[in-house]
């Protein structure tokens, strides 16, 4: 059976039902897009990476330059543009042309929460930009620094009911603000948050104990807990690790509510709105035939911890539709602004 996405790429010669239609059009200059002579990728695709380099952003976004160069034969490259809740990188995808050429790879919780958190936000997520497919982090771990003392959650808010904590936030905004916003609320610990542009600038500070606090995916922060440079106390999105065992989710530690349980994460592909259709779907199938088609792309998944299947098509709409809401809702709730 021909899918549709066969049709839309399918030669010319092999629709004789249309062929006298593409020959009138041509001297009209009214070819339809996917009948244009030049075909895509014509040129370097660029992947915006909204985070700083030593993210799972990062990761992600090199693993998936180095499948799509292999499959589509032409050269890919990642440039990271972080800051501005994402909108930097937002900002130059949706004003490229929309033709396939420059894509954006964000947490999704930044294009969610810029209308909320933003006054004048650069470009209007909802309508300026195009989801392609959602990718999972794995769980997300909250972590201490090695000497800082304390061991598990419930002593953390021991000590941050008496002194304040210095805590690294990866992304202003992110879940794991709320998170800490809500906690501070729930049980009256203090937290200095200092933001940062990315994991890699953040677990700088962390490592070297300027901070005390910090949270990010395994990929960040694997590295440091092997080597005993910090230690895990919560799992603060996803499912309990093998990678760090006996360390508790939220709810396992017994905090619910929507901070704590509705602020997925992960990594989302967009382009800018208007790109092609057929491109789109592209560009959807081969990151779902990345997880298994890559090693590259295996290997940051196995990092990560991330076993759950990319989101595309309807299911990558319906998760927007849930996730997005939430995320704004609480940004207002809390007040948070950015800097």
């Amino acid at each position: 059976m021909v899918t549709h996405l066969q049709k839309e790429f399918m030669p010319l010669q092999a629709l004789p039902s249309r062929r006298e239609l593409l020959i009138a059009s041509a001297g009209l200059g009214l070819l339809p897009a996917w009948a244009q002579p030049s075909a895509w990728p014509s040129k370097t695709i660029r992947i915006v990476a909204a985070q700083a380099p030593g993210s799972s952003n990062d990761a992600t976004a090199r693993a998936y330059a180095d499948f799509f160069s292999q499959k589509l034969k032409a050269q890919v490259v990642v440039d990271n543009r972080p800051g501005g809740v994402g909108m930097i990188a937002a900002e130059i995808v949706a004003h490229a042309p929309p033709d396939g050429h420059t894509l954006l790879l964000t947490l999704q919780s930044q294009p969610a929460q810029a209308p909320a958190m933003l006054k004048k936000p650069l470009i209007d997520p909802d309508k300026d930009l195009i989801p392609i497919a959602s990718i999972g982090v794995g769980p997300v771990v909250a972590v201490v620094h090695k000497d800082f003392p304390v061991s598990n959650l419930a002593e953390l808010i021991a000590y941050a009911k008496k002194k304040p904590v210095n805590v690294g936030n990866y992304a202003i905004g992110s879940g794991w603000q709320m998170m800490l916003t809500q906690l501070s609320k729930d049980t009256g610990a203090q937290f200095n948050v200092v933001n940062y542009k990315g994991t890699g600038a953040m677990l700088m500070d962390l490592y070297g104990g300027q901070i005390d606090l910090g949270a990010g995916s395994l990929a960040g922060m694997g590295a440091g807990l092997q080597k005993g440079q910090v230690r895990p106390i919560v799992i603060i999105i996803g499912q309990r690790s093998a990678k760090v065992p006996g360390i508790p989710t939220w709810v396992e530690a017994g905090f619910r509510g929507p901070a704590y349980e509705d602020l997925a994460e992960t990594n989302m592909l967009f382009a800018p709105a208007g790109t092609p259709a057929a491109v789109i779907e592209q560009l959807a199938k081969l990151v779902q035939d990345s997880v298994t088609d890559s090693p590259k792309v295996r290997a940051v998944r196995e990092t990560l911890s991330a076993d759950d299947p990319p989101l595309v098509g309807a299911a990558l709409n319906q998760f927007i539709a849930r996730s997005w809401p939430t995320y704004r809702r609480l940004t207002r709730e809390m007040g948070i602004q950015a800097d």
